[in-house]
């Protein structure tokens, strides 16, 4: 396998030639893991591993997950493990998506699928997935400068419809009704019958009307489905004799009228369809079908890229100055119109602190990464109320579809905006995994101490602040005169301890 998958591009990861990327993607039908090499700027791959798990064959109506499926899953995991033991883990994303979404208790599957694959698993949003997809189609099969695509990606247990130009999402919407769960919706008997499908059809063509306006206002040039629905569907088109590979308008609803001479699943007989696809290969038509109808598509080719592919190159530009997480940050600052000078200097004192005690309390770089970004966005809620901003603040976060970061970075942005002053409440990290959860309460330490001491928005810098960790110990030690001259702050630090215990954090505060 030489395939190449990057053109140069300056990379934020401290990447040397021959280094091993890989990044896996947990679907709701399959899971899918591609491994590439570092060469002179490019990534060439050099393995491929899908297992048709159909995760979302698990789920019931009230979020759990089926044992059984869950044990396939595992397998799954641990094989993929496998491959993925001699990479380091900092080269390594694993990303979840609509099914793990959808779980009422994410973690009873998350901390086993965690050990099984032997790493971190990150779950993001539709939207977010919907910018991965992209990321991967465009970088594979560069679009005309200045022109549109609209990418139709139909997975297991949701559908993305992403408007880009060049490398950037425009639009990005996630609908829930991909090949698994819309058999599972509109079939669960296997039986097949043209009322069936028209009124199938009536309920998932009204996904897509929410945004088909919007869409087709503003355009676009070419249109690629990405994925294996899109892909098979391809492949029967072309083995009809319909088309050479790509779905068109004239040779859709062939296909569908040939689909339903079948009176049940089992019976399909489609050319070029594999015996694996087959049983979820209806709910897939179908959404394919709403899409070209809403949308008005006439047609649309086939691209070989997909989430996976994607995030590859997000990880590329993880860190450095690509980084989409960055890029959101700035947004939402000038969305909410945070006070910029005061949002800095909050961020250089909380990092000033981190990097003395970093190394005693064993945070990575990410750990430093977040905490940064926690700062200048610490007054968000502001633009809301002043009282309780710091809750308002941190729901926003929470909440919102903020491009680059996974539902459990959100999670932790959220949760140091909402501890960044007052009292922490017990439920502050209930959300966060385990494995985030000291670094992110020491963050929180560091930020109030940050906040604390620029409560004054002075322009002036502190003229010292030095921390000493050690354990769970934190000496922080301040110049005397500084804080002579400011009894609200003395007050106000000199309560701090009390505050940090809560967050394992036994804090000392010392002036000379």
């Amino acid at each position: 396998m030489n395939e190449v998958l990057a053109r140069p591009r300056a990379t934020a990861l401290p990447l040397r030639d021959g280094d091993l990327l890989a990044a896996v993607d947990l679907g709701s039908n399959s899971f899918h893991m591609v491994v590439a090499r570092y060469v002179l700027g490019q990534l060439r791959v050099v393995d491929r591993i899908r297992d048709m798990v159909r995760l979302a064959e698990g789920l019931d109506g009230k979020g759990g997950l089926d044992p059984a499926v869950m044990r396939r899953a595992l397998v799954s995991l641990e094989k993929f493990g496998q491959r993925l033991r001699d990479i380091p883990p900092q080269r390594v994303r694993v990303i979840a998506t609509n099914t793990v979404r959808q779980l009422a208790m994410p973690q009873v599957f998350l901390l086993p699928a965690e050990t099984a694959l032997g790493h971190a698993i990150e779950v993001v949003s539709g939207r977010e997935e919907a910018r991965l997809v992209y990321l991967g189609v465009a970088n594979a099969q560069p679009p005309n400068p200045g022109e549109l695509r609209l990418v139709i990606d139909i997975g297991g247990g949701s559908t993305e419809c992403i408007i880009g130009s060049g490398l950037e999402a425009i639009e990005r919407e996630s609908l829930q009704a991909g090949c698994v769960a819309s058999t599972r919706r509109f079939f669960p008997d296997g039986k097949l019958s043209r009322k069936r499908w028209n009124k199938a059809l009536t309920e998932v063509s009204a996904e897509f009307q929410q945004f088909a306006t919007t869409y087709r206002a503003l355009g676009w040039q070419e249109a690629l489905g990405s994925s294996g629905t899109n892909k098979a569907i391809g492949d029967i088109c072309a083995a009809m004799k319909l088309t050479k590979g790509a779905v068109t308008s004239a040779a859709l609803p062939q296909v569908r009228d040939r689909l339903l001479q079948a009176q049940t699943i089992d019976q399909i007989d489609l050319p070029g369809l594999s015996n694996e696809r087959k049983p979820i290969i209806a709910g897939g038509l179908l959404v394919l079908e709403a899409a070209f109808d809403v949308l008005g598509l006439e047609r649309m080719a086939v691209s070989k890229a997909a989430l996976r592919e994607g995030v590859l190159y997000d990880m590329l530009g993880r860190g450095g100055a690509d980084d989409p997480r960055d890029a959101s940050v700035a947004a939402l600052m000038q969305r909410y119109g945070i006070d910029v000078a005061q949002a800095h200097r909050v961020q250089s004192t909380a990092l000033h602190l981190f990097d003395q005690v970093a190394g005693e309390w064993n945070l990575p770089p990410e750990a430093r990464a977040m905490l940064s970004r926690a700062a200048l966005l610490h007054e968000l809620g502001l633009a809301i109320a002043h009282s309780q901003y710091h809750v308002h603040g941190a729901y926003v976060l929470e909440h919102s579809d903020i491009a680059g970061f996974s539902q459990q970075e959100q999670r932790v942005l959220a949760s140091l905006v909402r501890t960044h002053r007052r009292g922490i409440p017990k439920s502050a990290f209930d959300q966060i995994p385990d494995r985030l959860l000291a670094r992110t309460k020491r963050n929180a330490a560091l930020l109030r101490l940050a906040v604390l001491l620029h409560r004054s928005h002075e322009a002036d810098a502190i003229p010292r602040a030095e921390a000493v960790a050690n354990g769970d110990n934190l000496l922080l030690t301040l110049d005397k005169r500084w804080l002579d001259q400011r009894p609200l702050a003395r007050e106000d630090i000199g309560g701090e301890p009390k505050d940090a215990a809560d967050l394992g954090v036994n804090l000392k505060i010392g002036a000379d």
